[in-house]
């Protein structure tokens, strides 16, 4: 019965990996770690499937977000169904459930594990598409000119690409801007609070002498894929391979490139550090806020009013209203399946909840009614109760920009203390901020330092937060003056004047005729187009075009194909495009080693 199912096993990697061979276009990077200096290039530029690459700008945000105060790596997250519902490579998560953000970590660093990366993108952005939106954000500062994100995790997604040029910038950051988390990258395994995981990227680590990291990826849209870098004396090399056939003729490759660089490195290059990018405090996403706001006001009541609703019951009450449940349906093979790895499913295994009171999301709120007004009393707002925190939702891929602008309204005490912050009273103009802001921001934790120890780095979980308490801010808001209300109700006299407006009816407008638009135009600037070349027959030109548009259909799915006779033969054409489009079409066609020429107006 086992050489059945080992016979069936290795007649499944026989026929998956022609498929993947012929999918993955090759793409390479060769750089010195020290000065930034590219040693090697091959098809660097051109946008591919990342895969789970796509995790070192997960953790690089994540990474940003604990250094400047926005959690820590104790703190408790919730999980949601949308990270929850992630194909494998999995830690094993359940809908609900609470777990640290230093397990997080571990797993989508060392296994990985696309429901870690997708439940810390789904608390930091309060959805995938806001966490994305920080994603090309950030990934914009770090100068990657090829990249654009859809997801935390990597999974094969339309517009979801990246290049070697561009990852290798990446693991760079990673090295230079946050050396106390890098050595993640280097272990072998870890304790990731549900089960103990293990390194996707092992093998390459034990077998190339000098390796101590970073990311592995695959998917059967991308091959196998990494990125690497490696030490030996003075000289320190980091690489990115694209699009390799298997575990190991990728880390074969990689040896040959890191082999090259350390031959073409001069022994003294100078360190030129990459540019940290400007911090952007971001909109406080929904989950993040719930487990920030205040318990009390430090300041006494100003003046008895009417009861308001409590803050953390608005704060929690917004933060349920987020929904952020889209299931990603790849049929993606798991990664850890993929590159070999043997570690037992966590799926059926009990997982360690944290206690409700960490982060108290789920009870139902019931808002005080609001009090009757008496026009001609001014009401004050009751300062014992800190206000809710602002909440802005995830804004799309398409408005990640407008994000840029915004600031935060108030800092936390460095120190923690309780001493009650200045309050400032203003009436309401038009164009104010519709409600009062509160945001924390703290030093970096002692903790950070210790998620790169080799040993364990579990904390005591039974100390206090290490999150500084934030000072409330407080608007007052008056109702209108007696005077202001008497003046807007008084109504205007009238003239005796009458005024009879013309009988003539204006000019119908011009009947607009129906257009109808079968397929994509040629007109509009879509003049340009791609050659693949002449074949002996029209059938055999159409047949490579429909082979071709599948192979490709990010780029040639809505351009219009055409089989133009000429003397020689029939050359296949794809017309109908931009020119953006057609040089992009022929630069992933020439990374396959297939012919391409674009055709201009």
């Amino acid at each position: 019965m086992r050489w059945v199912r080992d016979g069936l096993f290795v007649i499944l990697l026989t026929l998956i990996a022609p498929i993947a061979a012929q999918a993955a276009p090759y793409a390479a990077m060769v750089m010195d770690m020290r000065s930034g200096e590219v040693l090697y290039s091959k098809n660097a530029d051109t946008p591919l499937h990342p895969a789970s690459l796509t995790k070192m700008m997960t953790l690089y945000i994540t990474f940003q977000a604990i250094e400047h105060g926005e959690f820590s790596l104790d703190s408790i997250v919730t999980v949601t169904k949308h990270a929850a519902s992630q194909p494998p490579s999995r830690l094993g998560l359940r809908p609900g459930q609470k777990i640290a953000v230093r397990y997080l970590i571990r797993a989508a660093a060392i296994k990985s594990a696309n429901d870690a990366a997708a439940a810390l993108g789904d608390y930091i952005g309060g959805s995938e598409e806001g966490f994305a939106a920080r994603m090309n954000r950030t990934a914009r500062q770090l100068g990657m000119k090829n990249t654009h994100f859809v997801n935390a995790n990597g999974l094969t997604r339309k517009g979801h690409l990246s290049s070697a040029h561009d990852m290798t910038i990446m693991g760079r950051h990673l090295f230079f801007d946050y050396p106390q988390y890098y050595n993640i990258f280097s272990r072998r395994s870890a304790d990731a609070k549900v089960r103990t995981v293990y390194s996707t990227n092992r093998k390459f680590l034990a077998a190339y002498k000098g390796a101590d990291g970073i990311k592995t990826g695959y998917t059967s849209a991308s091959g196998f894929n990494l990125t690497a870098s490696a030490q030996r004396g003075n000289k320190r090399i980091i690489a990115t391979v694209f699009g390799g056939t298997s575990t190991a003729q990728r880390n074969a490759k990689m040896a040959d490139l890191l082999d090259l660089g350390f031959k073409r490195a001069p022994n003294n290059a100078p360190t030129n550090r990459p540019r940290i990018p400007q911090y952007i405090e971001p909109a406080q996403s929904p989950m993040l806020m719930a487990n920030l706001a205040p318990k009390k006001s430090p300041r006494p009541d100003i003046r008895p009013t009417a009861p308001t609703a409590d803050s953390d019951a608005i704060s929690m009450a917004l933060a349920a209203a987020v929904q952020a449940d889209q299931v990603d349906e790849s049929t993606d093979i798991p990664e850890d399946v993929a590159e070999g790895a043997q570690d037992a499913t966590a799926d059926t295994q009990d997982v360690v909840v944290a206690d409700a009171g960490t982060l108290g999301i789920g009870a139902e709120i019931t808002a005080s009614p609001r009090p009757q007004r008496n026009p001609r009393e001014i009401q004050v707002a009751d300062a014992t109760k800190a206000l809710p925190a602002e909440v802005t939702k995830a804004t799309p891929l398409a408005q990640a920009q407008a994000h840029d602008a915004a600031v935060a309204a108030g800092k936390a005490s460095a120190d923690g203390s309780e001493e009650p912050s200045d309050v400032q009273l203003a009436s309401y103009e038009p164009g104010a901020s519709d409600g009062p802001k509160f945001v924390q921001s703290t030093q970096p934790q002692p903790e950070t330092m210790e998620l790169a120890e080799a040993h364990t780095l579990d904390l005591d979980q039974n100390g206090k937060s290490d999150s500084a308490k934030a000072p409330s801010s407080f608007v007052q808001s008056t109702d209108p003056q007696p005077e202001t209300a008497q003046m807007a109700a008084a109504p205007e006299k009238r003239k005796s004047e009458i005024i009879l407006a013309a009988l003539t009816p204006p000019a119908p407008a011009p009947e607009q005729k129906p257009r109808v638009v079968a397929r994509v135009s040629s007109s509009g600037g879509r003049n340009w187009g791609v050659s693949l070349g002449l074949f002996g027959s029209r059938f055999a030109a159409e047949r490579h075009m429909l082979t071709t548009a599948l192979m490709e259909s990010d780029t040639l799915g809505e351009a219009l194909r055409k089989v133009a006779t000429r003397k020689t033969g029939y050359e296949a054409n794809f017309v109908g495009m931009t020119q953006d489009m057609a040089q992009l079409a022929c630069a992933r066609l020439e990374s396959r080693a297939m012919d391409c020429k674009v055709v201009g107006p």
